[in-house]
């Protein structure tokens, strides 16, 4: 029994110093892959301008100004129901009833 254990425990030191990194590299360095695609990519990193920042991405840079409705055709549409909702808000009466407003409990 003691034979089997002081073999397991030698297994796993021999383990762990195998599973160390080579010599010269940290973890943050890893193997680095190389080669044309690795060159290229280092190349189109290298030809950017300093201290320019990115476009800024998603559709933040397709809004208008001040954040009016676009003009694809959902919108034009929206804004279009949007245009005659007093029309088809109508008291029994035929006079447009009042408009709700955000927030707040009716008083």
């Amino acid at each position: 029994m003691n034979k089997v254990l002081a073999v397991m425990i030698a297994g796993l030191f021999a383990a762990g110093a195998y599973a160390q990194n080579p010599t010269g590299k940290t973890p943050e360095q890893g193997a680095l892959p190389s080669g044309k695609a690795v060159d290229k990519a280092e190349a189109k990193v290298a030809s950017r301008p300093a201290g320019v920042a990115p476009a800024a991405g998603g559709d933040i840079n397709k809004t208008p100004e001040g954040g009016a409705v676009g003009v694809d055709k959902a919108a034009v549409a929206g804004q279009k129901r949007a245009s005659t909702r007093d029309a088809r808000h109508l008291n029994k009466d035929g006079s447009v009833k009042k408009k709700t407003v955000q927030g707040g409990t009716p008083k």
